[in-house]
């Protein structure tokens, strides 16, 4: 139904680069000569006895091969603040973030050329400073594949087509599975590595063939992991392969760790997800790992360490329930429709709040909307959750109905709700909406078609909870940093409550986020259904579909404050004019909202 992206084309790519500089090759060869000679004299190089005259030449070399002004978006720009906390907001990410590329930033707010291609002589200890030494060294070596691509244009450069290609995507991933060496640096005890490790068809190159990475072991701990993550998501950009392999095993892979620091925990997945894209198999990994996942009852264990530890899904549960016990406090017949009903948790608890309501408890029907993750997460049908409330009605001497609707959200139709008149009618999106696809993936756009949908029904209240973060329609690099300022700081919040070797802590985060985590950063079109929006477009998209937001009360306020009470201090809420914003420090990770029809 759709049409996902293809695998991106290293020869392609590179091979564009090199095109625009071959006019420069030949007025410029007796410089190289002597650049060859001198940095490989007696087979050493010897940085000292490069001839300046290649200043200037190898001023222009650098702009056109080491800056994003020589990439597929030139004119883009991504801030990079200093390295901080996720609460410092590390990337410049603020709720406004662009798609857009801006320019890299050192820590002390001046403007470099690039995150790749900053060289500093002045500080022999630098990554900048090893590369270019590094790459000064092979200017001999990309002078013979220069001639060759020349001499084997017959006017144009053949992208691929040549099995003597040096920089041919073939060359670069080799026959066998991932080699142990390469994915051990998650640990033994990642479940996420061993589904890799066996179901990868291809595997990473090392990366050494060209570049000496043992210069690089002794920055290594001087190194900040957030830039080198996005120096290393910039070289897959680039489609420097080579490098970006070379880089992820020999650099990154020394500096993460599942049992470690927040940012190195992170980093583990993120790792992974750039590994996943670099094979160009973002979608076999992803569905591997959900094949690989661990039995229901593992899963559920997981999910409930992370339902008791971070407030996220609580705060959803929470600010619902207390709009529907306050809009709906005159009602006798409730139906509530659920996108996300998971284990019915939410209605548990409602269930328990209404047995109490002055003058009895009114007629609830659930109708629950089913997907393949809740299945799975349950151990089995609908049916599961569908006792559970009856059974927990039953305590609660609430009159209760189940309705199952076992397809997935963007597959349901009108006819699928059964809408009774006599009912009151809530709609209920948990965390659900961003796995919608919308226009960027689908010509159906079963997003806003959805929202319409729930607009026919005309709805006493719709209540939504989502996200705030903007990996929606964002190209890649922007993608990676935003997911890498989000998720910093929803490890951190998980990082105060279990200690960091603590095997519980370690199973939420890999079976309940670290999947997320590389279907953002590996997949695209189709296959990737992780697409959260900011706030801002939501309530465009909501407003376009025929709904105002509800003003909600200080009761609905105090009842998600209440709840805090019980987490770290650092969580927040933040109210605005239409909705209520749960934050960690000044991160800003999810906002509720209620609707009602125009």
């Amino acid at each position: 139904m759709y049409t996902s992206r293809k695998k991106p084309n290293s020869a392609g790519i590179q091979l564009y680069y090199q095109q625009q500089s071959l006019r420069q090759i030949d007025s410029n060869k007796n410089r190289f000569k002597t650049l060859q000679t001198n940095s490989n004299n007696g087979g050493r190089r010897q940085r000292t006895n490069v001839s300046l005259e290649t200043s200037n030449w190898e001023s222009n070399w650098e702009k056109q091969f080491c800056t994003l002004e020589s990439s597929q978006v030139a004119n883009d720009v991504i801030a990079f603040d200093s390295p901080s906390s996720a609460s410092g907001d590390p990337f410049n990410m603020r709720s406004t973030f662009s798609p857009q590329i801006s320019r890299y930033c050192s820590s002390d707010n001046t403007t470099n050329v690039s995150p790749l291609g900053v060289y500093s002589s002045a500080d022999d200890d630098s990554f900048e400073f090893k590369m270019k030494e590094i790459e000064l060294s092979l200017v001999g070596t990309d002078i013979e594949v220069f001639g060759s691509c020349l001499s084997n244009s017959n006017g144009s450069l053949h992208q691929g087509t040549s099995q003597d290609n040096e920089f041919h995507i073939d060359e670069m991933i080799s026959e066998q599975g991932f080699k142990e060496s390469e994915i051990s640096l998650l640990g033994p005890s990642s479940d996420i590595v061993d589904s890799c490790q066996s179901n990868l068809n291809g595997s990473l190159h090392q990366g050494t063939s060209q570049y000496d990475w043992s210069q690089f072991e002794e920055i290594i701990p001087k190194l900040d992991l957030k830039e080198e993550l996005i120096r290393c998501a910039q070289f897959v950009f680039d489609g420097d392969f080579q490098k970006a392999i070379g880089f992820m095993n020999k650099v990154l892979g020394k500096m993460v760790s599942v049992a470690g620091s927040p940012i190195q925990r992170l980093g583990a997945y993120m790792l992974e997800g750039l590994r996943a894209r670099v094979e160009s198999s973002g979608s076999a990994i992803y569905k591997a790992l959900k094949c690989e996942e661990p039995t229901s009852i593992e899963l559920m264990s997981a999910m409930h360490i992370l339902y008791q530890i971070c407030p996220y899904f609580q705060f959803a549960y929470i600010s619902s329930n207390a709009v529907i016990c306050e809009e709906m406090q005159n009602e006798s017949r409730i139906h509530i429709i659920d996108f996300q009903i998971a284990q019915g948790s939410q209605w548990m608890l409602l269930l328990h709040a209404l047995k109490h309501k002055p003058g009895g408890p009114p007629f609830i029907r659930v109708t629950g909307i089913d997907d393949s993750q809740s299945f799975h997460a349950r151990g089995g049908k609908l049916d599961i959750v569908g006792k559970k409330l009856e059974d927990c009605a039953k305590t609660c001497k609430v009159p209760f109905e189940f309705n199952s609707v076992k397809m997935y959200g963007c597959e349901v139709q009108l006819e699928d709700f059964e809408v009774q008149h006599d009912e009151v009618l809530v709609v209920n999106f948990p965390f659900a909406l961003h796995h919608i696809p919308d226009e960027s993936v689908s010509m159906e756009n079963h997003r806003d078609r959805l929202l319409r949908l729930v607009k026919i029904l005309s709805p006493k209240v719709v209540l939504f909870v989502e996200q705030e973060s903007n990996t929606n329609t964002s190209p890649f690099l922007p993608r990676f940093a935003e997911t890498l300022n989000y998720y910093t700081a929803m490890f951190e919040s998980i990082d105060v409550a279990l200690p960091r070797d603590d095997k519980k802590r370690i199973n939420a985060e890999q079976h309940c986020v670290a999947r997320d985590i590389v279907n953002i950063i590996a997949c695209e079109g189709d296959e990737r259904f992780e697409r959260h929006e900011l706030f801002g477009k939501w309530k465009a998209r909501f407003s376009m579909a025929g709904f105002v937001p509800l003003l909600l009360s200080p009761s609905v306020i105090d009842s998600v404050r209440t709840l805090l009470k019980d987490f770290n201090k650092d969580y927040r809420i933040e109210q605005t004019d239409v909705a209520i914003n749960l934050a960690w420090k000044s991160k800003v990770m999810c906002t509720s909202s209620a609707w009602r029809c125009y």
